[in-house]
């Protein structure tokens, strides 16, 4: 519809939407993130639900205590591999349309403890991250800004066609593999359907 027309019908009271704007607003502003952290970031994450900082003035009103209840996981903090398969299956209970937030350096890459044998190199390794947030650790502040990235990419996800997000698509994979403790390490290593080893030419 053309901008002009829409704009005089307002000013008359009608409002004119498409389906399937009306479905993304609803989800985009009733976002129920899982109540759980892992490390520092944690104490920002609940920093954020606070008075000062309010998260719920974007719709994330209820912290939901089980997976099952929650389309959000916010992984804030390190990501031991005693604590990766744990996340993973938690996701894995998480219904669709899930999203993931990584917050922190220790989510997206190890942080400081990077070179240490017990910590997973990033959380994007076994499940897809919509938004990473760096830092360590981040301020309230970056995390409402990710919040709201991922409010917008809720907003522009189409109903139909190959842009659709992964709930809309039946061939779509919804739970992922949980690793488990091989001989050496984790296995599998990653999860190839989201992450692969980039290749280095020397």
């Amino acid at each position: 519809m053309d901008e002009g027309l829409k704009s005089e019908l307002q000013k008359q009271g009608v409002f004119t939407t498409t389906l399937e704007s009306l479905y993304n607003w609803g989800r985009l502003n009733s976002v129920w993130p899982l109540q759980f952290g892992l490390a520092c970031c944690a104490i920002e994450m609940i920093a954020t639900t606070m008075a000062r900082y309010d998260l719920a003035r974007f719709g994330a009103e209820v912290f939901r205590p089980s997976p099952r209840q929650a389309d959000l996981m916010i992984v804030a903090g390190t990501v031991t591999k005693k604590m990766a398969p744990q996340v993973v299956r938690l996701y894995n209970q998480m219904g669709e349309p899930k999203y993931v937030i990584a917050m922190g350096a220790c989510a997206i890459s190890g942080g400081p403890f990077k070179q240490g044998y017990n910590v997973l190199k990033g959380i994007d390794r076994y499940i897809p991250v919509d938004v990473h947030i760096p830092g360590c650790p981040p301020r309230p502040e970056a995390l409402i800004h990710a919040f709201m990235t991922l409010q917008q990419k809720i907003s522009d996800q189409r109903l139909t066609g190959a842009q659709r997000p992964r709930h809309l698509n039946a061939d779509a994979q919804s739970e992922f593999p949980v690793p488990k403790f091989g001989e050496h390490d984790l296995e599998p290593a990653s999860n190839a359907d989201v992450w692969s080893a980039p290749a280095f030419v020397r």
